[in-house]
């Protein structure tokens, strides 16, 4: 399949893009629609929009594309080819990060801390993502995650 195939027309009205959005590259599903990728977001077959500041991760295999979203969910759609998609939502997806430091919790393992932005835009927030085995929920180790992302906001100014 060229890299110069145009999305359909139709296909294209008929997402619901913000104004400025643009089609950067575009994978036909297995059984029917279109996975595009914008300028800032992914569309998957289905119509779901996934703005990449909301993407955690996305994984491409013989079938397809799965995503996981800062929410925890889950989304997948099968493709025939993925073409450019899987290359622009790495791309697009990593411009959105701000900032990404591991820092080391006392005694404890650590936590990741990353800021996201909308492509373009403002900082939108911090994510806490803590080492496997350790508990989110736990207050005294959420208390010390807080001290560490307040510690380096300050020291970067975000």
């Amino acid at each position: 399949m060229s890299i110069f195939h145009r999305l359909p027309a139709d296909v294209r009205k008929a997402l619901p893009t913000e104004r400025g959005e643009r089609v950067l590259t575009f994978a036909a599903g297995a059984d029917s629609g279109y996975v595009v990728a914008t300028n800032l977001a992914l569309y998957l077959t289905d119509g779901t929009r996934l703005p990449y500041e909301e993407i955690d991760r996305a994984s491409w295999d013989e079938d397809g594309v799965k995503v996981l979203t800062t929410d925890g969910l889950w989304h997948a759609a099968k493709v025939t080819e993925p073409r450019l998609v899987p290359e622009t939502v790495r791309e697009r997806v990593n411009s959105t990060i701000v900032v990404n430091k591991h820092v080391k919790l006392p005694g404890r393992g650590g936590v990741r801390l990353v800021a996201r932005r909308r492509p373009g835009g403002e900082v939108l927030g911090w994510t806490l993502v803590f080492d496997d085995g350790l508990d989110p929920e736990d207050p005294g180790l959420r208390a010390q995650a807080e001290q560490a992302l307040e510690g380096l906001r300050r020291s970067m100014g975000v």
